[in-house]
């Protein structure tokens, strides 16, 4: 087991005390400084003996999105916390049962796996093992269980604000979204998209287009899975010739292809999701008008506190926008080029939300 070491700031007061001390009454005999560096020395071993622990999805660790943000929430505890962390990868779908089943040999505080896909896999492993407190993003069992701590995310909150400032930026009249495997942590994003393109129609008297999903219906276009970046690629050129000149690829890593397609066309853009894309994919930093952000960070980084100070308890996470759990990130090298007044209607949509005078819904939008 990885340890972090942390000097307690009851051992540095100590220690700072005794310094005073010694500088008051002259040169310490031999013995009081060997006392003293020992002390140090004690202090600076002590270790903390809590690990979080963490499994990817199939997207693996450094997927610029949810993956990433995960772990970067365990990290964040690491070094604000004083707790240990790791995290084992996922290949494929195969992975995910025997990743958590390693896991368990390991003496973790809290195992936390990511993604609806490991639903079943993190339910078994947590039926089976009551004693050990587990966190899952994304996803959560039919009925509760006592160990087992759900981390849910509204995004079509975030999402609405995004197909209204993707329905004011195009220049084509036309915006797409696509998703790596039809599930509701997918879903729920594009339903809040086309919505929020919808209000805009609506309030502006415009008629922009949304290719790619048919709330209605629940249909739409996607890639089958969150690896295959060329899929991303193609799907977004075929998007791009039918005339969209902003895309909302929600497919984790697959929408780095989609980046690529866009940076080799004219005048296409992206919003990016769950991590800010001007920061977690810098290659494509310039295509990225905003991300609709899901602060899976502060999610685990919450669940391994309460972990840590022995209240862990099975309630849901929900992140909203009211309690900052999903948000629109900011503008970035698109400050100047969004309108000012369009800037004022996004921020006055979300105070709506929060409000309750505006109710953003989707048939994927957790419960709490």
């Amino acid at each position: 087991m990885r340890s972090i070491v942390r000097v307690t700031l009851r051992s540095a007061a100590l220690l700072g005390a005794a310094a005073l001390v010694v500088a008051a009454c002259g040169s310490a005999p031999e013995e009081e400084t060997d006392s003293a560096a020992q002390a140090t020395d004690d202090a600076a071993t002590e270790e903390v003996d809590f690990q979080a622990c963490m499994v990817s999805d199939s997207g693996g660790i450094d997927d610029r999105s949810f993956n990433a943000s995960a772990w970067q929430g365990l990290q964040d505890a690491e070094s604000e916390l004083g707790v240990a962390s790791k995290f084992v990868e996922s290949q494929a779908d195969t992975d995910y049962a025997p990743n958590i089943n390693s896991l368990l040999q390991e003496d973790c505080g809290l195992i936390v796996t990511v993604g609806f896909l490991m639903g079943d896999a993190t339910t078994e492993a947590a039926t089976a093992n009551p004693d050990q407190p587990f966190a899952i993003v994304d996803s959560g069992p039919d009925e509760p269980i006592d160990n087992l701590k759900p981390l849910l995310f509204d995004t079509a909150q975030a999402a609405y604000l995004a197909g209204y400032l993707a329905a004011g930026m195009t220049q084509t009249g036309t915006v797409a979204t696509f998703g790596g495997i039809p599930i509701p942590p997918v879903t729920v994003f594009m339903d809040g998209f086309v919505d929020g393109v919808a209000k805009h129609n609506e309030d502006k008297g415009t008629d922009v287009q949304v290719l790619g999903w048919d709330k209605e219906s629940q249909n739409g276009s996607f890639t089958g899975d969150f690896e295959d970046q060329n899929k991303g690629k193609q799907v977004t050129a075929n998007f791009i010739q039918q005339g969209a000149d902003i895309i909302l690829p929600v497919a984790g890593p697959v929408g780095l292809g989609a980046a690529a397609a866009a940076q080799e066309a004219d005048g296409v853009n992206l919003i990016w999701v769950d991590s800010d894309g001007y920061e977690s994919a810098p290659d494509f930093s310039e295509l990225f008008i905003s991300s609709v952000l899901k602060r899976v960070d502060s999610a685990t980084f919450a669940a391994t506190e309460e972990a840590l100070s022995g209240d862990f308890s099975n309630d849901v996470y929900v992140g909203t926008l009211e309690n900052e759990g999903v948000g629109l990130a900011p503008y970035h090298d698109f400050e100047d080029a969004v309108p000012d007044e369009l800037k004022a209607e996004i921020e006055a949509l979300q105070e709506a939300i929060i409000s309750g005078e505006i109710t953003v819904e989707s048939p994927a939008s957790p419960q709490a």
